[in-house]
């Protein structure tokens, strides 16, 4: 599995798509939560992608764009996460969480992927991204922490992916995951598999990005995969979680954001 955002309609977003398009083809992952996806009244990016890799799409848009899309690219464009799968998609629901630094734009997109292990829950975020909105990072994950515990039982456990905009010891992670901290919901323990990682503070948003140099940010990762490790039926086991899409490819640096993706065993062999 695996999460990225995309980066919108900004850049040279031509010229990154075949990037995106080839690190998404060798990544060669069963689900994949996107998130700053471009979408018209026809057609959308997560669609054309699934069609490209031979999987099924769900997209959700934002219910308002235009704080966040007005004078950047025309306001035939809209934004909003999405859901790719190896296997079949239902169940879609897409809301606003509440309001971060720009009102409506933030999107929680759910989905449940039927996958040959059982039905298996999947969230793709993406949290209001000021350096100063802890705050109201703090109010989103807690409308996230309700929906995972609210929604129907499933055979494998949820996995909350995206663009968080938050390191991982901040209080709006540490609340999310519940492990260092009192949970958001009682009960819920999601834990960031970058637990697991060889290096776990790799950053997914970096000044070795051209995107990101003139912003002045310093090098942090924002973006995560939690799994809810004591829900479900099936058990699962986090193998493995590395950086990707964090290089040019042909010359050409495909998003602003690096992905995470992380192997999962499934089932008690």
């Amino acid at each position: 599995m695996a999460t990225w955002n995309l980066w919108w309609r900004l850049g040279d977003h031509e010229r990154r798509r075949p990037g995106v398009l080839a690190a998404l083809r060798d990544l060669d992952a069963d689900v994949i939560a996107l998130q700053e996806v471009w979408s018209s009244a026809t057609d959308d990016l997560a669609s054309a992608l699934a069609a490209d890799l031979g999987m099924y799409a769900a997209f959700g848009g934002s219910p308002d764009p235009t704080p966040w899309t007005s004078g950047r690219d025309g306001p035939t464009y809209g934004i909003g996460n999405a859901v790719l799968a190896r296997w079949p998609v239902r169940a879609e629901r897409t809301e606003g969480l509440p309001a971060g630094r720009v009102p409506g734009t933030r999107v929680l997109h759910g989905t449940v992927v039927d996958t040959p292990a059982g039905s298996c829950p999947v969230w793709s975020v993406h949290l209001d991204s000021s350096l100063v909105g802890s705050r109201g990072r703090v109010e989103q994950v807690r409308v996230i922490a309700r929906r995972v515990v609210t929604a129907p039982p499933t055979d494998l456990p949820p996995l909350v992916m995206g663009d968080f905009n938050a390191q991982a010891d901040s209080d709006e992670m540490r609340l999310l995951e519940g492990h260092l901290t009192a949970p958001a919901e009682p009960g819920l323990l999601l834990v960031n598999t970058r637990r697991w990682a060889v290096d776990p503070d790799e950053p997914t948003w970096t000044p070795a990005n051209p995107y990101v140099a003139p912003s002045g940010s310093p090098p942090a990762r924002i973006d995560h995969v939690l799994v809810g490790l004591d829900r479900g039926t099936v058990p699962v086991r986090v193998e493995n979680t590395a950086v990707f899409g964090n290089r040019p490819i042909d010359g050409v640096w495909p998003s602003d954001h690096a992905g995470v993706v992380v192997d999962l065993a499934v089932g008690d062999g």
